[in-house]
């Protein structure tokens, strides 16, 4: 399971430009059971999105499909995380 922490490098105006392709890419992998969540940041300088089944190399390759990637956007920090405590209603995810 892997956290992907995207940090805005340019205005939100230019974040806009792009929000409806980001969503079309987002779309795509939930339809296909990779992504778990995503939401903007709070304050609003970034996202988060909660990925599983998918190796980091696939990830990589998955985060270039990415609109914001691929307009410099944002950056991306993707952190793997292995779970060993949870609610009982997220076992369905691991």
């Amino acid at each position: 399971m892997f956290i992907i922490s995207l940090s805005y490098k340019k205005d939100i105006s230019e974040v806009d430009k792009f929000i409806e392709a980001h969503i079309q890419f987002l779309d795509k992998y939930y339809s296909e059971k990779k992504f778990i969540f995503s939401g903007r940041k709070n304050p609003r300088t970034g996202g988060i999105i909660l990925v599983r089944n998918v190796d980091r190399d696939t990830l990589q390759e998955i985060i270039k499909q990415d609109p914001f990637y691929q307009n410099e956007i944002a950056d991306y920090e993707i952190t793997e995380v292995i779970p060993t405590k949870y609610d009982e209603d997220f076992a369905l995810f691991i």
